[in-house]
This record gives structure tokens, C-alpha cells and sequence, in this order.
């Protein structure tokens, strides 16, 4: 199909028309949505390679199962629910043979001092239990509602609403803690 007209479409349309066999309507999903899915993945995993696997890891099974997605929840939730489960896969397995990777800076044109504030948020993120973590990565950094949030990390909205508030509170005990206390 040619490119503006797929351009045009809603990701459940495209979800369908891959599903159909149109060679090229994924690849507008891809084009769509990879941006986004790389920050999550990067805010999960803390590590550039890593995220970058693991979006692909995502995709992947996103193109091989999208005949399992149901339209319950937009295409974008399906996805965010894929990325953070390639992410929460390759962590696990990478665990044993190692800790979490540095995290890395995003952007090098930032003040020093936002830089240094930048690092301490995710040196602490970092530090706190993965279900907190993951539930303020997508809610307060990639701005999902809670319900959003819930359908990508498969809890009720209760759960992530808690998960939120323990994080936060832990995050902000962890950011008035003097440097280099652990």
C-alpha cells in the first residue's frame, strides 16, 4: 500500500491490515511508535545496547503475534506491554552475571547542575523495587494514565496507584540522602 495512505491510518487499523498481510503496515508501527518504545526500554534498563535489544527483542514479537492483539487497549498500550516484558526478560536472564548497567546520560547540552540532578534521579530510580520503578517510568515519566499503566503491566489500578506512591515516597527519601550514602 503506498506510505501516505498508510500514514492516514489508526494502529488498529495497521494492527489489522498486518494481520491481512500488507507488507508495509507494520513497518508504519515501527515508524510510529519505536521512538517512544526505545525511552521506555531505556528508562527500564538504564543502558543504551540494552534497550536497543530489547526494542528490537519487542518488535520482533510484536510482528510474529500481532494476531494476539485483541483490541482491548490501544495498539500503544499493547506495545508498551511487550517492550517492558522483553525489558524485564533480558534483565532477569542478564541478572546473575551481572548488576544493573550505569545509566547513561541522555542528552549532553543540559546545565551541569540539571545534569547532576538528572543522575541522581536515576541513580535512585534505579534503587528502587522493580515494580515501583516500572509503574513511575510509565506514569510519571511517559505520561500513561493509570489505567494505561495497569494494562501494560498486566496489575489492577490500585496496584500501580500504590506502586506510584511507595516509589515516590521512597524516591524522594533516596534524592535527601547526602551524595555517596547508600
Amino acid at each position: 500500500m503506498d506510505q501516505p495512505l498508510l500514514a492516514g491510518r489508526d494502529d488498529r487499523d495497521l494492527v489489522r491490515m498486518h494481520v491481512e498481510g500488507d507488507p508495509d503496515a507494520f513497518g508504519e508501527l515501527f515508524r510510529r511508535h519505536r521512538d517512544r518504545m526505545w525511552a521506555v526500554a531505556l528508562r527500564t534498563t538504564g543502558n543504551r545496547e540494552l534497550a536497543a535489544d530489547c526494542v528490537q527483542d519487542a518488535f520482533i514479537s510484536a510482528f510474529r503475534r500481532a494476531e494476539s492483539y485483541r483490541g482491548d487497549a490501544a495498539v500503544t498500550t499493547w506495545l508498551h506491554r511487550i517492550v517492558v516484558n522483553a525489558c524485564l526478560d533480558r534483565l532477569r536472564r542478564d541478572k546473575p552475571t551481572r548488576e544493573l548497567p550505569e545509566l547513561e546520560l541522555a542528552d549532553k547540552h543540559d546545565a551541569h547542575a540539571a545534569v547532576d540532578v538528572r543522575l541522581d534521579v536515576r541513580e535512585a530510580l534505579a534503587r528502587l523495587p522493580e515494580g515501583q520503578r516500572l509503574a513511575l517510568v510509565l506514569v510519571d515519566m511517559h505520561g500513561l494514565s493509570v489505567a494505561e499503566a495497569a494494562a501494560v503491566l498486566g496489575v489492577a489500578e490500585g496496584t500501580v496507584k500504590s506502586r506510584c506512591s511507595r516509589g515516590r515516597e521512597a524516591l524522594a527519601a533516596l534524592l535527601r540522602e547526602p551524595s555517596g550514602q547508600p
